[in-house]
């Protein structure tokens, strides 16, 4: 079932948001060559739970951690490993979702690690540019499908790089995963129509080879996570947002630097 949200419960989604946005501003200025992937996962917890809200991710589905922390070629998934320290070049992604008295956020950022690759650079830059493609279809009497086509028409039309199909957005809100889906390709005039107080997330998954995936099992945590069926390095970015009867604006942002129209 989709509920569409009050102005004042898109507004407790943000105050959520906001608590996220402060674990990526911090650890935007934490990542490094030689940080341990577990001090990701202490620092966002921590920030977290000191602002009296918790790490919607721990605990879903078995899962042991608040972040998913995803390195080079893992698409999705990963999980933060103690003793694995980051490298100069690597690309290495940031996903956690967060509660805040019942209400939800979710937000993914991509970091590169020192300094990487002319071809990392694109990707992210690709990425993140086609999250704010895919946002600006999210208006009301616009369909889903209007958002995954401007994301991978711009990724696999326009760059030529790999558009995952198989991991995709969703609603949020009243838990952390609702309908609608909401992948990241398809075709315009295609799918749910959006409705002003829809609450989504936008989160495209860039490869830059094939769109293809595979799954990885980690033995020692008896989790299974996904990697790029070719070795390639992927990225990600991820916001929620609403759709409003302004336009879209994101929740995940707050106290970040972003253009005014996606200010709530």
């Amino acid at each position: 079932m989709i509920t569409l949200k009050s102005p004042r419960e898109i507004e407790k989604m943000a105050e959520s948001g906001a608590v996220l946005a402060g674990v990526h501003k911090g650890l935007r200025d934490m990542i490094k060559p030689g940080l341990d992937t577990w001090e990701i996962e202490e620092f966002a917890r921590n920030y977290i739970e000191k602002r009296n809200a918790t790490p919607s991710e721990l605990g879903f589905e078995g899962y042991k951690y608040a972040t998913c922390v995803s390195i080079n070629d893992e698409v999705a998934h990963g999980i933060p490993r103690k003793g694995l320290k980051l490298k100069e070049g690597d690309i290495v992604k940031v996903d956690l979702t967060v509660n805040l008295d019942g209400f939800e956020s979710d937000s993914c950022w991509s970091y590169a690690v020192g300094e990487v690759s002319d071809e990392v650079k694109k990707l992210m830059e690709v990425t993140q540019k086609s999250l704010y493609m895919g946002i600006d279809k999210a208006v009301i009497g616009n369909r889903i499908g209007d958002i995954g086509a401007a994301i991978q028409n711009y990724v696999e039309g326009e760059n030529g790089f790999g558009d995952v199909r198989e991991l995709i957005g969703h609603g949020i809100q009243p838990s952390m995963h609702e309908e609608p889906s909401v992948p990241a390709y398809g075709k315009e005039g295609h799918g749910l129509r959006l409705k002003e107080g829809m609450t989504i997330t936008i989160e495209p998954m860039v490869n830059t080879g094939t769109w293809e995936i595979k799954d990885r099992l980690d033995e020692k945590d008896d989790w299974t996570y996904y990697v790029s069926a070719d070795g390639t390095p992927s990225s990600q970015y991820e916001h929620t947002i609403a759709i409003t009867k302004d336009g879209p604006k994101i929740l995940t942002s707050q106290g970040l630097d972003i253009d005014k129209k996606y200010q709530l």
